[in-house]
C-alpha cells in the first residue's frame, strides 16, 4: 500500500511538471506569435496578412515581420544619429529620402536584355494630324429666293453640278408686279426729264431713287436697271444672274411652276475657295493659332498637297468627344476639292531644342516618372524626372537628368523587380530571433 501511494505521488509530480512545461512552451510560442506585426511576401512587400499562409500573387510562403523589427525600420530611432535631422518627424524623413543606388551585375543585366541610351539635346518636331470635311465657303454661296410672286418662265440651268460664269442667266420669272414697278420707274424718269425747273425735278428724282431700291430688292441688278433707264421699256420678266463664277448646287423649281415670295429658286456656290472643318483634341488646341499653314492631302489625289490657313478656332468643345472644330481655308481654283470630301490635315511645328530620353526609358508609377541611371560597374540609380511633351518616341526632360548621362532604355520593369527583391532581402535579413526565412516553421517555439 505504501508503494502504491509513492507511485501515485510520483505520477502526480510528473503530470504537474508536464503540464507546466507544456504551458510554458505554449506561452512562449504565444508570446513569440504576439510579437508578429503582420505576415508578408519577400517578393511582394505590399502584401500584409494577419496570419501565416501563401502569397496571393506568387504563392510563396509568407514570412513574419516582428513589431520590434518594424519599429527599428520605420521608427525615428534609426535616424537619431544622422546629422542635421534632430527631432525630424517620420513624414518629414520620408519626404527627405531619395531613391538609393542598388547593384545589378552587368552579366545579370545582359541576361535580362538591358539596353542603354544617352540623355541628349535634340531638336524637337511635333506634327498634329486630323481628319477634315470639305464644305463650301458660306460667304461665297448664294441662294436665290423669290422676292416676287410669279411663274418660272425659263430655266437656264437644269441640274446641280453645272458650271456657270459670273452674270450668267440662271432662270427667268414672269411677274405682273414687276411689270407694274418698272412702268412706274419709266414714268418717273419721263416726269423728271420733262420738268422745266430744278425744284420740279427734285420730287421725281426722290421717287426714282425709291423705285430703284424696290427693284434691287426684287433681285434686279444695277446693270439691268441701267438698261431699263436707257431703253425706257418695261418688262414683265425678271432674269436672275449668277453673282460669281461657280457651280450650281440645287435647282428645286421647274419651268412653268408657280412661285411665291420666299420660295427657293436656285443655289450657286463659288468653289474657288473651300473650307475644311477638322476636329482636334483639347490637349492640342494650345499649339494652334490663327494663320498657321496646314498641309492638306486626300486619297482622291495621291501625292498631291494643298495649302490651307487656319481662320477659325472654335472655343466650344464637344462634350462627348472632347474635341474642338478648326476651320482651314483652302484655295481651290481647279475645283479638285469638292464639298463632302474627306481630307487629311497635317501641321508640322518646330518646337526648339531640349534634353530628351527615349519613351522606353521612362517608367511611370502613377504619381511620378522614374528613370534608371546607369552609374557603371552594375550600379543603378533610380531618378525621379519631370517630363514635358512627348514627341514621337522621345520625351522632353524638364528636370532630373543631365546631358550625356546614360539611362536604361529597356527591361525597366525587370530592373525594378531586381531592386525590390534586394530591398526586401535587406529588410528581412535580420537575426533569427526577429526574422524567419521563407518556408521556416515556428516549430522551435512550440
Amino acid at each position: 500500500m505504501k508503494i502504491l501511494t509513492q507511485k501515485i505521488t510520483v505520477l502526480t509530480v510528473v503530470f504537474a511538471l508536464s503540464v507546466s512545461a507544456t504551458s510554458c512552451t505554449k506561452k512562449g510560442a504565444s508570446q513569440k506569435l504576439s510579437n508578429v506585426d503582420y505576415w508578408t511576401c519577400t517578393m511582394h512587400p505590399s502584401v500584409h496578412a494577419k496570419a501565416p499562409g501563401k502569397c496571393p500573387i506568387c504563392s510563396m510562403d509568407l514570412v513574419p515581420v516582428m513589431k520590434k523589427e518594424r519599429g527599428a525600420t520605420k521608427g525615428t530611432s534609426g535616424m537619431q544619429g544622422m546629422p542635421g535631422m534632430p527631432g525630424m518627424k517620420e513624414g518629414e524623413m520620408r519626404a527627405a529620402e531619395k531613391p538609393s543606388e542598388f547593384v545589378v551585375p552587368v552579366q545579370r543585366q545582359q541576361q535580362i536584355g538591358v539596353t542603354y541610351a544617352k540623355v541628349e539635346r535634340k531638336p524637337l518636331y511635333h506634327t498634329i494630324r486630323a481628319v477634315g470635311l470639305v464644305v463650301p465657303d458660306k460667304t461665297r454661296s448664294w441662294q436665290f429666293v423669290s422676292r416676287v410672286d410669279g411663274y418660272v418662265q425659263k430655266l437656264r440651268v437644269s441640274s446641280p453640278g453645272e458650271l456657270v460664269e459670273k452674270e450668267a442667266p440662271l432662270l427667268s420669272i414672269y411677274s405682273p408686279d414687276l411689270l407694274t414697278s418698272e412702268r412706274e420707274f419709266v414714268e418717273l424718269l419721263r416726269m423728271r426729264d420733262e420738268a422745266k425747273t430744278r425744284g420740279a425735278r427734285e420730287t421725281p428724282q426722290r421717287l426714282i431713287e425709291s423705285a430703284k431700291r424696290r427693284l434691287e430688292l426684287w433681285n434686279v441688278t444695277e446693270q439691268q436697271i441701267a438698261e431699263l433707264e436707257e431703253t425706257r421699256k418695261a418688262s414683265d420678266t425678271l432674269t436672275l444672274l449668277s453673282p460669281f463664277p461657280g457651280v450650281v448646287q440645287s435647282v428645286p423649281v421647274e419651268q412653268g411652276k408657280n412661285v411665291k415670295v420666299g420660295d427657293m429658286l436656285v443655289e450657286v456656290a463659288d468653289l474657288s475657295v473651300v473650307w475644311v472643318w477638322a476636329e482636334f483634341y483639347a490637349t492640342e488646341l494650345s499649339m494652334l493659332q490663327i494663320g498657321q499653314q496646314f498641309e492638306i492631302t486626300t486619297a482622291s489625289y495621291p501625292g498631291q498637297k494643298f495649302e490651307g490657313t487656319i481662320s477659325v478656332i472654335n472655343p466650344f468643345l464637344d462634350e462627348t468627344k472632347r474635341t474642338a472644330k478648326v476651320r482651314v481655308d483652302i484655295s481651290n481654283r481647279d475645283f479638285k476639292l469638292r464639298p463632302g470630301m474627306y481630307v487629311n490635315a497635317e501641321l508640322a511645328m518646330n518646337m526648339g531644342e531640349a534634353l530628351t530620353v527615349p519613351v522606353s526609358a521612362v517608367m511611370p508609377t502613377g504619381t511620378r516618372n522614374l528613370v534608371f541611371v546607369d552609374k557603371g560597374e552594375g550600379k543603378i540609380e533610380p531618378r525621379v524626372v519631370q517630363l514635358g511633351y512627348k514627341y514621337a518616341n522621345i520625351y522632353e526632360v524638364q528636370s532630373g537628368l543631365q546631358e550625356n548621362e546614360r539611362v536604361i532604355a529597356s527591361a525597366n520593369f525587370l530592373i525594378s523587380a531586381e531592386s525590390k527583391v534586394q530591398g526586401a532581402l535587406k529588410e528581412f535579413g535580420g537575426s533569427d530571433e526577429t526574422t524567419m526565412q521563407p518556408g521556416q516553421e515556428l516549430e522551435k517555439h512550440q
